[in-house]
């Protein structure tokens, strides 16, 4: 890839911009080099590392560089007995425990992402260099006391004769009688011993060694004598430290030197991974999309068989909300592309975008275009753009670019592109289109690819009357009289000299001058294009329209989606919600069923009644209450799931063959008193009375309030419930015996299974003739005394024989 055309368009731009995503200056030194590949296999791999990168920093954005430096040449200095400072080593540490972080952590994924996995393999741990660094130093690259048994005992010793040589000469600094030969009563250094500042008129009055005085000499920085030695021994120790810490240090750097060739290798690995991590990043940046790779057709008669496909192409030096994105395709047929339009129209950033599109994939670069993008790989990219003078070589204008075309031409082959601005310029219209026409008949002949600019209308014939070259323009506005910079593939550009000077306000007579000597054929090629322009202008914005129309389906389509989703999901929860309330209920209910089991066990009451309550709620699941409706809909005095129970409310109790009166009504359960027996039931458990067995159960009170007191009451008819409980207190023995009978007679006909047979307590007598009568009659199967809450003594519970 030839430098020059590289440079002209613009690509080491390309590549500053990329290198400042690169975390540190090994990779960055590798983007700054980046050749495009001609090999379509590597180009191919390359795109798919950024694209493995980029859904790897989407996943995991925290993986990074950071601790990364580049130590390539601190290493191989080991090789040559350089002894390397801490901070270095640490630097050498940290490279190296960043590349085994991200070598465990990419080799983990290396299914979603095998490319970067095959770099990661590459990266080298040196494991025992990492823990030998670790050990000699800390974390503000100081040699550790424990790095050596040697090192440990100096630095013991150190500290032992510091102490001892501050206390001797900060006794004589602080000392009242040497105070009146000192400037100031301080210890200070000069020349690595410890010092006094004396003054320079008591020379002599403390007997010591000068080291220094003051600018003025007014002062004299003296050594005591008696702390000579004392600063000998401090000063030996801390050479002996020196020495201990730079043997330390070079045993260090001898280990780096053995693992130096594969330190080289980890940092070179660990740039060429950064390097893929920056082209996704400025793959983000850009919005770009990875384009696909192609190669050159070989099924294509008199054509070199390139392939080149751009939508809504973007150049990327230029601000994204300004730019005008560009459409360009070669169909099958085409190979050459010759571009017309005006002056500042676009041609020559058109180019450029073509001709950056090109490098940037052949690098591994996503490119800033929608999708959809196909790229031939091409061997060479040449580029001829821009005024080209040399005053040194004396060339010209029109020089520069032949000598430029002459070069290109000797190189260039089948698989180049070659990239031509303002072919036939700079000397006589008829001498340049002549020769602009010459060159693209070679390219033609030749068959290589190549995309041109002109300003000669001769040039536009030429691309109808040959096959493999075609007409483009950059579109201008006649309106606003000025370039949209909108690439039209197909269309040459018009002549706009005409309707240009007419919006500007030139005279009528002048432009009818000017048009007589316009050929006709030119005037009417001319209002064919116009014709022509307005029709593709009519179509592009119907086919804006309906892309808007599509993507507001879309839209709606997404939003549509959404909204069902989060109406599933609303629809599970109050499911689950449902469920959850079911089972709580059912759990409530189990809970008052074992409840009452106890408490007439406790009574020694029949749990018949209660087993299969207990059975039936076994059975009923949560998702028994999905199926079952809110309401039901039926007669008045059929009606009972929906209705409102009321206090003192008579109801009847199916399980109990009993009715009973509401006595409390919570949320979910309703307390029901059935004689002295009080039941907790759900509402569905229960049935409400209709008016007319309201008014009987009235009347039945009624009477029997009535009948109470005296001790003629009639008891209901055989087969018919005479109620749970019989109350034989104000009744004389005679009477109660015979009460006794008919009411157990009543009982066992009506088919319950226990009554309670109420006689008070008082004497004792009436319990004591009520149990000899029961003790032998023959359908009581037992009886006993009531609980507390019952009644006690003064209540008998009688269970009646089982009926065959």
């Amino acid at each position: 890839m030839v430098s020059k055309s590289a440079e002209i368009l613009e690509f080491p731009k390309i590549l500053d911009r990329l290198a400042a995503h690169t975390s540190f200056s090994a990779s960055r030194e590798l983007a700054l080099n980046l050749i495009p590949v001609p090999d379509i296999d590597a180009a191919r791999e390359l795109q798919r590392e950024t694209a493995e990168a980029r859904l790897l920093l989407e996943a995991k954005p925290n993986i990074s560089m950071g601790g990364v430096f580049d130590v390539r040449e601190a290493a191989l200095s080991c090789q040559r007995g350089f002894i390397l400072e801490g901070s270095t080593l640490l630097d050498i540490r940290g490279t190296l425990q960043r590349a085994t972080s991200l070598q465990r952590t990419i080799t983990r994924l290396s299914g979603q992402y095998p490319l970067l996995a095959d770099v990661a393999e590459r990266l080298e741990e040196c494991r025992g260099l990492q823990e030998e660094i670790t050990r000699v130093l800390d974390d503000s690259a100081e040699v550790k006391d424990s790095a050596s048994a040697r090192l440990a005992v100096i630095r013991r010793d150190v500290r032992i004769a510091f102490d001892r040589l501050q206390s001797k000469i900060n006794n004589i600094a602080t000392s009242s009688s040497n105070a009146p030969y000192l400037q100031e009563q301080l210890v200070t250094q000069r020349n690595g011993r410890y010092v006094i500042p004396l003054k320079a008129e008591f020379k002599g009055r403390i007997p010591g060694v000068v080291h220094d005085q003051s600018s003025s000499g007014a002062t004299l920085f003296i050594e005591p004598l008696s702390t000579v030695e004392l600063n000998n021994n401090y000063r030996q120790l801390q050479i002996d430290e020196e020495n201990e810490i730079r043997r330390i240090l070079a045993e260090l750097c001898e280990l780096v030197s053995h693992e130096s060739e594969r330190i080289v290798r980890t940092v070179e690995t660990l740039a060429y991974l950064d390097l893929i991590f920056a082209r996704a990043k400025y793959a983000d940046v850009l919005t770009a999309n990875e384009p696909r790779l192609v190669p050159f057709a070989t099924n294509r008669d008199r054509h070199p068989g390139s392939t080149l496909k751009l939508i809504q192409a973007r150049h990327p030096l230029l601000p994204e909300k300004e730019v005008v994105p560009i459409d360009v395709e070669l169909d099958d047929e085409t190979f050459i592309l010759v571009i017309t339009g005006p002056n500042t129209g676009g041609k020559t950033v058109a180019l450029k975008t073509i001709g950056i599109m090109i490098l940037m994939s052949q690098v591994g670069l996503h490119l800033p275009t929608a999708e959809g993008a196909q790229l031939s790989v091409f061997e060479d990219v040449y580029a001829d753009i821009g005024d080209e003078q040399s005053i040194e070589q004396s060339l010209s204008t029109f020089s520069s670019h032949m000598t430029n075309i002459i070069r290109i031409l000797e190189m260039a082959n089948p698989r180049s592109m070659v990239i031509l601005d303002e072919l036939g310029a700079g000397t006589d219209p008829a001498e340049g289109s002549a020769l602009a026409r010459a060159l693209l008949l070679h390219m033609l002949e030749r068959q290589i690819t190549c995309f041109v600019t002109t300003h000669h209308p001769e040039l536009k014939a030429f691309s109808y009357n040959h096959p493999g070259v075609r007409n483009a323009s950059v579109e201008f506005d006649l309106e606003t009289l000025s370039p949209t910079y909108r690439l039209i593939v197909g269309l040459p550009g018009r002549s706009n000299a005409l309707a240009i000077a007419t919006r500007l306000g030139l005279p009528a007579p002048i432009l009818e001058s000017a048009r007589t000597m316009v050929t006709t054929e030119d005037l009417a090629v001319d209002d064919l294009l116009d014709e022509i322009q307005k029709s593709r202008d009519d179509i592009r914005l119907s086919l804006e329209r309906i892309r808007q129309q599509e993507a507001e389906s879309l839209e709606r389509e997404r939003e549509l989606a959404t909204r069902l989703e989060a109406i599933e999901d609303e629809r599970h929860q109050v499911v689950r919600e449902i469920e959850q309330q079911a089972q709580t209920e059912l759990d409530e209910l189990r809970r008052e069923i074992r409840r009452l089991r106890r408490q007439l066990e406790g009574a020694g009451q029949p749990l018949d009644a209660i087993r299969q309550l207990q059975k039936t709620a076994d059975l009923i699941q949560p998702q028994d209450y999905l199926s079952v409706p809110e309401t039901e809909t039926g007669d008045e005095d059929d009606q009972v799931t929906g209705h409102r129970f009321r206090l003192n409310e008579t109801v009847w109790v199916p399980s109990l063959n009993s009715e009973g009166q509401i006595a409390e009504i919570t949320e979910d359960e309703i307390e029901i008193a059935v004689g002295r027996l009080r039941i907790r039931a759900k509402p569905t458990e229960v049935e409400q009375l209709s008016r007319q067995e309201r008014k009987q159960a009235r009347r039945k009170q009624q009477r029997t309030a009535a009948d109470r007191p005296s001790s003629g009451a009639q008891l209901p008819e055989r087969g018919a419930s005479p109620g749970l409980e019989l109350d034989l207190r104000g009744n004389r023995v005679e009477e109660a015996i015979a009460r006794v009978e008919e009411y157990l007679d009543a009982a066992y006909m009506a088919q319950l299974p226990f009554v309670r047979i109420i006689h008070g307590k008082g004497t004792g007598a009436l319990r004591q003739a009520v149990r000899n009568e029961l003790s032998q009659h023959p359908l009581v199967s037992k009886y006993m005394s009531g609980n507390e809450k019952e009644g006690g003594t003064g209540v008998t519970i009688v269970h009646l024989v089982a009926q065959h």
